[in-house]
């Protein structure tokens, strides 16, 4: 305060014997004024970030290890476009990246309800499978080989990884298996099957700036309330903007519903899906001789193919993450029992009512720490870093939902990755995108 007041007395300052003085508001040292005005800068932003990081409220779902860096540009809300798609994840990002460059000519505007990458695919564990989770189906392809070449084309740092991925067990373990832990039965590994990691905050973001620099316009917080369906399919969104809500009404000729385990009435899928929070935390680095005795120093992933289920990583920071459970649990298992007309959908449908902190989800956390403090002596110690849950979408045949709209032919749906969607998305993103355009047939995988 006192620099800002001294720069506005009218006092003069001698500069020559010859008596010359020039106003109190010239500096003779110009460079230096420069960077006193840029520190000053520089403070008022760093106060106005910490009193922003101070007044943000903690997420319910808590903090997953990775953050998505990407804030889209300021656009005017259109009032008509080729194609609107619905949700802002790796399936929305990925298919508006790649309308925008097989039909540079043809607008598109990504509707995301919340942040990009909010939902699933800011909160994933990063684990990227081959196939979907209910195994190969026809025309699928290889969908690693297509997920490394998209990340590629669209140039996006993802950290992707693909040493491939054991698969554990509590019986028939390989000869050598590195893994050996006490989880109901010694788990040990079975097989390696093809897989990696990538950092989903890396793809979000890389996903969102190249559907963005292709010519996509991206809106955050324009939630689509509701959809009227006709030739021309008319969306009716609710857009919050610097503090104001508007309601904006947007025609399009062709719409992708990328929500997955959101909106499920708009999709039409409230009665054939079940959407869960899936529960994942992450542990302090451990030193290499750790990693080593846990089996864990060939940096791939795992998951469980018997029960209880456990899946896990290895992070760059040498931290480990396991995932398991869900919120709300299913009655029975498989996962089908979430599909019993008498369980309570209304509540399994919304989400958002869950708090990882509280209830059922602290106690679920609460008792996978516990299992893996348990798994083996290297663990018994370990600090926690980070707690949160993601959205998954579980479907009757565990397959991936990828079909037209039985309401209108100029809407596509594509949701229900059950588990398997990081890489699965964004190539099944790509695929949407072709078939928007007329260049590529739907899949029959009902």
């Amino acid at each position: 305060m006192f620099s800002k007041l001294a720069g506005n007395i009218s006092l003069r300052v001698k500069q020559k014997p010859s008596g010359r003085s020039w106003p109190a508001s010239f500096d003779p040292h110009p460079k230096k004024a420069m960077r006193r005005k840029a520190n000053q800068k520089a403070e008022v932003r760093t106060t106005k970030r910490s009193a922003g990081a101070r007044n943000r409220k903690p997420h319910p779902w808590g903090t997953p290890p990775w953050t998505v860096d990407f804030r889209p540009a300021t656009h005017s809300f259109p009032d008509e476009v080729d194609f609107a798609v619905v949700g802002g994840g790796f399936s929305g990002l990925s298919a508006a990246a790649w309308l925008r460059r097989l039909a540079p000519e043809r607008s598109v505007v990504v509707l995301e309800a919340n942040s990009i990458g909010e939902g699933a695919s800011g909160r994933t564990g990063g684990l990227a499978l081959a196939d979907t989770a209910g195994g190969k189906l026809p025309g699928l392809g290889d969908v690693l080989v297509g997920y490394k070449k998209i990340l590629r084309v669209l140039g996006i740092d993802s950290r992707l990884s693909l040493p491939g991925v054991w698969e554990l067990a509590r019986s028939v373990p390989t000869k050598y298996s590195p893994i050996s832990w006490n989880d109901s039965g010694d788990l040990r590994g079975v097989r390696i099957v093809p897989g990696g990691t990538v950092d989903p905050g890396k793809v979000v973001g890389g996903l969102a700036r190249a559907a963005e620099h292709a010519g996509a316009q991206i809106f955050e917080h324009a939630e689509v309330r509701g959809l009227d369906f006709s030739n021309s399919p008319l969306l009716h969104v609710r857009h919050s903007l610097r503090g104001r809500i508007h309601q904006r009404k947007i025609r399009a000729q062709q719409i992708l519903l990328a929500t997955n385990a959101f909106s499920l009435e708009l999709s039409g899928l409230s009665a054939s899906a079940a959407p869960r929070l899936t529960l994942a935390m992450a542990t302090a680095p451990l030193s290499p001789s750790q990693l080593k005795t846990i089996g864990l120093s060939s940096g791939r992933p795992f998951y469980t193919v018997d029960l209880p289920y456990l899946w896990g990583r290895l992070l760059d920071s040498g931290g480990v993450i396991f995932g398991a459970g869900l919120v709300p649990m299913p009655t029975g298992w498989p996962i089908r029992a979430a599909f019993d007309p008498d369980s309570d959908k209304k509540h399994s449908l919304d989400l958002r009512r869950f708090d990882v902190r509280h209830g059922e989800a602290a106690e679920s956390f609460r008792r996978l720490e516990e299992r893996v403090r348990h798994m083996h002596p290297a663990l018994d110690s370990v600090r926690i870093t980070h707690r949160w849950a993601g959205p998954i979408l579980f479907t009757e045949k565990m397959l991936p939902i990828f079909r037209r709209h039985p309401k209108g032919e100029n809407v596509l749906i594509l949701a229900g990755y059950n588990g398997h969607g990081v890489a699965l998305s964004v190539y099944l993103g790509k695929w949407a995108a072709e078939a928007l355009l007329g260049v590529r047939a739907l899949p029959r995988w009902r």
